[in-house]
């Protein structure tokens, strides 16, 4: 299906802004480098110059981090949203980010320093992502139904929602607080080492969508539909779910939950756009998505000097009353 002109200019318009915020993006924060430092610190970088240091240690990997998450959390969204037929459906409703949630939560709650340090979070994230993505596999393979799955999901995010809680209970303040900072996400802890798994998930991610845009254009048209037109119903949704365990567990694995990006963005460039081409919409999602997550940090590096704004509360503020709007808009 061809783009209209203006799903061109709109996606051109994407193109060329995306860079600008990454630049502006680059230039934020409370230390001030010009861009002669900037340069000199990508062409001969010195370890004992501190604007080097804060360029490729802080600098670049959160840039980098926001751009990946806000894209990859964005086309898990509109994956899950178009599998379960419904607009409310988001990357986190399968129950993986509890899954993640939940081992962090066990993780930090024992009190054991290797499995609370950094490393044994994001370890124990990914591993409780990624299990509970097995979980989901597994039930997919036997449900028929989206909408019985979509509950299987959300049951599964109560039953550990309610075992984090009973271990909060019974934990002590130092692990509470350690937990809770967690949960609150950041977009600070990764790190260049760590860049590359981040960016291996994403292209796993993007190229896994575009791979199912054939199938995803008939899903629209419903599951039974699809499946007469020559659609492997279960066999699409084992992937789709496979590309959205993925991308979310890494992503809240090294940064914790991000809310409501990849429930509001994806909603966004559908009203925007008004096409049922996927390739289009995840193009779409994929550039507003990591434009989103950027100038949301931008934003929360304007006021770092005054109080640390969690990215989670801020994508919360923004995406809730959105998704409000959308609520009512159908409802009419």
């Amino acid at each position: 299906m061809s783009l209209s002109s203006r799903n061109r200019i709109f996606l051109l318009a994407l193109v060329i802004l995306l860079p600008v915020v990454a630049i502006w993006h680059l230039f934020s924060g409370q230390i001030d480098i010009d861009g002669g430092t900037f340069l000199s610190a990508l062409t001969d970088f010195q370890d004992s110059e501190l604007k080097h240091v804060v360029v490729w240690e802080l600098r670049i990997p959160r840039m980098l981090t926001a751009l990946i998450a806000g894209a990859g959390l964005s086309v898990a969204g509109l994956l899950m949203q178009t599998l379960f037929n419904n607009p409310l459906a988001g990357p986190y409703v399968l129950g993986i980010n509890s899954g993640a949630s939940l081992f962090v939560a066990l993780a930090i709650m024992a009190g054991i320093p290797v499995l609370s340090s950094d490393l044994g979070i994001v370890a124990n994230a990914l591993i409780g992502a990624f299990l509970f993505g097995l979980i989901i596999v597994f039930f997919s393979s036997v449900v028929r139904q989206q909408i019985s799955l979509l509950l299987i999901g959300l049951m599964l995010g109560s039953f550990t929602g309610a075992i984090v809680s009973l271990l909060q209970s019974a934990s002590g303040l130092e692990e509470l607080k350690l937990f809770t900072l967690w949960t609150l996400g950041s977009l600070q802890a990764v790190t260049l080492d760590q860049l590359p798994i981040f960016f291996a998930a994403f292209s796993i991610t993007i190229l896994g969508a575009f791979l199912v845009v054939k199938p995803l254009n008939l899903l629209v048209l419903g599951a039974s539909e699809a499946s007469l037109l020559g659609v492997r119903i279960k066999q699409v949704r084992l992937v789709i779910i496979l590309i959205t365990a993925v991308i979310t567990g890494v992503v809240t694995a090294f940064c914790g939950p991000i809310a409501f990006v990849g429930l509001a963005v994806p909603n966004l460039i559908r009203i925007v756009m008004k096409t049922q081409s996927h390739g289009s919409l995840i193009l779409g999602s994929l550039l507003t998505g990591a434009i989103f997550l950027l100038v949301c940090d931008i934003l929360i590096q304007s006021v770092e000097s005054e109080f640390a704004l969690p990215i989670n509360a801020l994508t919360s503020i923004i995406g809730a009353p959105f998704v409000i709007l959308l609520v009512l808009r159908r409802l009419r």
